[in-house]
């Protein structure tokens, strides 16, 4: 393990989107066998993009709009990372035949998913993945006391009261089906991601709510928190943009809702609000507005215009995860850290995600702010790792 010349930076912005290795490269750098890592991950501090590195057998394809592997979730507590990788082009139909689970259909790709473990790098593959109905709605939480995760699924019936939620533990090995009330009958699910906070998991749609539930729970109950009055969006208004000007994430260990869409102050003025969710339990779903400032005034900073940056509106990044007053966005090609409630720029780097497959407009999925625990920082220090190399303050783990 090479000695380390830079300390390994407490959280990064990962990239959701890996680089995938070519099949000489992969036997190169990360060849299969015992005692290889899976995947490697490039580790720069905020305002850089951090990127994992995943070889051909784990996306045997190649990387197309139609099909693309892609992180899901980051755990900041374990060192986990949920990975969406398809298996290469389905070559028949896909069949399901579980007790109370009968389906048949066609998909054009093998699904895949993987648990990645940042401290020792392994990549985990989840069993009959085709039980997962939409990615989207797939989630990871690590067990309070360290031992496993879960990674669940919600699938609401649209126009039923009822919902499946399908959990994975890795202390059972397998998938369970648990049929659970529904509390959003009437509206169809917008699936933005899953989010873990306060020991639960939130199931986000960015333009009227959110659904949470206990995952560990024997007999989980499903809760709605609406979003902050007044920002609840009529069905099907902005969607395939909402990502673009919101975003649900957690900070300082807390649930954060972070607003841009129709967003104006009483002069017509484009503004960015950050709202907290007061402490869950007891079953809090009352939001405060922690801070806002318009883009004008960021814009007249002299922060700002020392960046040479244009003076237009954004496109929303994330909320650092342990400080709910800095914002990140997009801006032609670089990464921009706000201080919300200082109006001034903090941090502005060119980033560099992954640009195959092409993609049309970045947005806040197209990143994950992941806090990194102390366990994948004292394995990095005691050589548990790989092997950690750092060059130009980029902590390489492989």
């Amino acid at each position: 393990m090479a000695s380390a010349t830079s300390p390994t930076p407490p959280w990064v912005i990962l990239g959701s989107v890996p680089r995938v290795l070519s099949a000489a490269a992969a036997a190169a750098s990360l060849p299969p066998g015992p005692g290889s890592a899976d995947f490697s991950l490039e580790l720069p501090p905020p305002p850089r993009v951090a990127l994992l590195t995943i070889p051909p057998r784990i996306f045997p394809s190649r990387p197309t709009r139609a099909s693309y592997p892609c992180v899901l979730a980051a755990d900041s507590s374990a060192g986990l990372l949920l990975l969406h990788a398809d298996q290469g082009h389905a070559t028949g139909p896909t069949v399901i035949d579980k007790p109370g689970h009968q389906q048949f259909g066609w998909l054009p790709f093998v699904a895949g998913y993987f648990v990645l473990h940042a401290a020792t790098g392994s990549a985990l593959p989840l069993p009959t993945p085709e039980l997962v109905s939409y990615k989207g709605d797939l989630g990871l939480i690590a067990y309070p006391d360290g031992a496993g995760y879960v990674v669940a699924e919600l699938q609401p019936v649209f126009g039923s009261d009822k919902a499946v939620l399908l959990r994975f533990s890795s202390q059972v090995g397998e998938w369970v089906s648990k049929r659970v009330a529904y509390p959003l009958p009437a509206r169809l699910h917008n699936p933005d991601g899953v989010v873990s906070c306060y020991g639960r998991l939130w199931w986000v749609d960015l333009s009227w709510s959110l659904v949470t539930c206990d995952p560990f729970a024997d007999d989980p109950v499903l809760t709605r928190v609406k979003l902050p009055e007044g920002t609840a969006l009529k069905y099907r208004v902005a969607w395939g943009l909402l990502e673009k000007y919101r975003c649900v994430g957690v900070s300082a260990g807390k649930l954060r809702f972070v607003d841009m869409y129709r967003n104006s102050n009483s002069n017509g003025a484009a503004q960015i609000s950050v709202w907290t969710l007061a402490d869950y339990p007891p079953y809090s779903t009352e939001w405060t507005l922690d801070c806002e400032a318009t883009f004008a005034e960021i814009c007249n900073d002299a922060s700002y215009k020392a960046t040479g940056l244009p003076r237009k509106i954004p496109v929303l990044a994330l909320i650092h995860p342990t400080n709910p007053d800095v914002v990140y966005f997009f801006q032609d090609e670089h990464l921009i850290g706000v201080d919300v409630r200082a109006r001034k720029v903090v941090g502005c780097e060119v980033y560099e995600l992954v640009d195959e497959p092409p993609c049309e407009g970045v947005s806040s999925r197209f990143v994950h702010a992941w806090q990194l625990p102390p366990s994948l920082s004292l394995s990095l220090c005691s050589g548990s790792a790989k092997e950690t190399v750092n060059v130009d303050g980029i902590c390489t783990i492989i």
